[in-house]
């Protein structure tokens, strides 16, 4: 996986508006927005080297700002469906939708949204972003650019920061993204990274009041650089880069081969993309869908029937939508990205679209899988007939009063003739063919032996839940086990130094006091700090 570096530009407008519906002459003269249509219309970066335009994301701080621009962006591109918001008031169900939208609908190029898409919401698919409005937390402007600067980004991320320079506000801003941009490259763009713990002792937002105040006095200018320089200083910053780093773990052979030996099981037990596919493909033609070829391994969905489509919305069990059409979707993860084309859509057993396509083939054919199979072996030179029994098993951990699937697989029971049972292993399955209408004739006799028709079904349990399932239970016991040893640890680890942080500050405060000064921050409240 690439993580490219990033690119930061600061734009520069010639007076400071705050845009309103309500405000013609504002809407005629806002220079902010004179910038941002420029970006728009005039940037190399706005369109790949095909021509076609790529996706955008436009962070701004007001519900007004946000309707202002969402129709004066529909007016410039002439494509009211190209434009979709999320903001404090969308709700969850609504945002996944638009969400979603914005990933695969190639219809859909700009979102514009306030902090509410800043956190916690992936949309790796644009590599591109305005910040319209500038937040006064350090914090938020790393979130925001997190959106698509992710593991698995591949293209270079653009920024766009519209800063008022003529303002006191603005002239912080604008050294700020200065210093961002020369720390950026002399990091290699890690910087956006640790932007907020950069900050984490010094308040932006003091400072942008201070200079709203005070900005002409000489001795205020040279304070808010200074906090600034020191801010983000390169030796600051790498020292958080390096108590930020993972801790280097060594491995011992035998630990090496152990994972090496469950990465193959793994790899045994999962549904592999050329099975997922094949079915899907003929399911979805079946239900009247449309899948054309597109790159090597990736495909574009045209129509997504009405019927998937509303089978989705009444199982709704991911809560993610089925969509009209994918501008394109793959069944292996290497497909996900290639260079200048669309990011593609993972289509795997729990993707919304293949859940209920799915769903509406059992609901057609479930009668089918009790009627069972008559399978050979082609690499088995014995004789002797055999019946396999396919076990879904998982194991369940409860939290208050629901309960979450911790682990869930396919257990395989194989019963001879004889009535023995044993564990067929991880996917014995994938070796059979089936036998055709000749062959099977001459095997009616062990069809229809008597042995077959025994209660066969609870001796396969039986033998799963006696051998097989005891072992799924201890392997995931013993993962979730050194799982919450290391969040435990880490908990730890990180309260022994805030209580040690805030008993310094407690100290420091407690001198300051008695020395006569008045610190923002009372001893008393550090005091509680470390004893909360």
């Amino acid at each position: 996986m690439s993580n490219p570096g990033k690119r930061v530009f600061g734009l520069a407008a010639t007076g400071v508006y705050q845009p309103s519906l309500r405000s013609p002459w504002l809407a005629a003269n806002d220079k902010k927005w004179e910038e941002l249509s420029k970006i728009l219309q005039d940037a190399p970066e706005m369109v790949t080297t095909s021509g076609s335009r790529r996706k955008l994301i436009i962070f701004t701080e007001h519900r007004d700002t946000l309707a202002y621009l969402m129709e004066r962006i529909k007016g410039l591109l002439g494509r009211p469906d190209a434009v979709v918001t999320i903001h404090g008031g969308t709700n969850r169900d609504e945002r996944r939708k638009i969400q979603e939208e914005f990933r695969n609908n190639p219809d859909v190029l700009i979102l514009v949204a306030t902090d509410a898409a800043g956190e916690g919401v992936n949309l790796q698919n644009a590599n591109l972003m305005v910040n319209y409005d500038l937040p006064w937390n350090p914090n938020r402007l790393e979130q925001r650019f997190g959106r698509i600067h992710r593991i698995g980004q591949t293209e270079v991320c653009h920024l766009w920061n519209i800063v008022a320079v003529e303002t006191r506000e603005g002239a912080v801003f604008q050294k700020l993204l200065e210093k961002l941009e020369v720390e950026r490259a002399a990091l290699g763009g890690k910087v956006f990274d640790i932007l907020g713990e950069a900050f984490d002792n010094i308040s932006l937002k003091d400072l942008l009041i201070d200079a709203i105040r005070y900005g002409e006095q000489p001795e205020i200018k040279a304070k808010l650089d200074q906090v600034i320089d020191g801010a983000l200083d390169t030796s600051h910053l790498k020292e958080i880069i390096r108590r930020n780093a993972l801790v280097e773990q060594h491995m011992g052979l035998d630990e090496l081969y152990a994972i090496k030996d469950e990465m193959e099981k793994a790899e045994a037990r999962k549904l592999q993309p050329y099975f997922i596919r094949a079915f899907f493909t003929e399911a979805f033609k079946t239900l009247g869908g449309e899948m054309r070829n597109r790159e090597a391994g990736r495909f574009e969905i045209r129509h997504v029937p009405a019927a998937i489509r509303e089978r989705d919305r009444v199982i709704g069990e991911t809560r993610t939508p089925v969509l009209k059409k994918y501008e394109r979707v793959c069944f292996e993860k290497q497909h996900v990205r290639q260079q200048g084309k669309p990011m593609a859509d993972l289509l795997h057993p729990g993707h919304p679209l293949v859940h209920a396509a799915t769903d509406l083939v059992l609901e057609a054919h479930r009668s089918k899988l009790k009627q069972g199979a008559v399978l050979v072996d082609p690499n088995d030179d014995g004789i002797e007939p055999r019946v396999l029994f396919m076990i879904d098993h998982s194991v369940r951990e409860s939290s208050g009063d629901s309960q979450t699937v911790a682990s869930r697989r396919l257990q395989f029971v194989e019963i001879d003739q004889h009535g023995k049972a044993i564990n067929a292993g991880w996917a014995p399955h994938l070796d059979l063919q089936p036998i055709d209408d000749y062959d099977q004739s001459l095997v009616q006799d062990v069809i229809t032996a008597h042995w077959v028709a025994n209660n066969l079904d609870a001796l396969a349990l039986n033998h799963a839940s006696t051998h097989l399932v005891p072992e799924h239970y201890e392997e995931v016991k013993k993962r979730r086990e050194r799982q919450v040893d290391k969040i435990l640890a880490a908990v730890n680890e990180r309260l022994v130094k805030e209580i040690n942080h805030w008993s310094d500050r407690y100290i420091k405060l407690s001198e300051d006091v008695a020395a006569g000064k008045q610190p923002r921050v009372q001893p008393e409240m550090a005091r509680r700090r470390v004893e909360e």
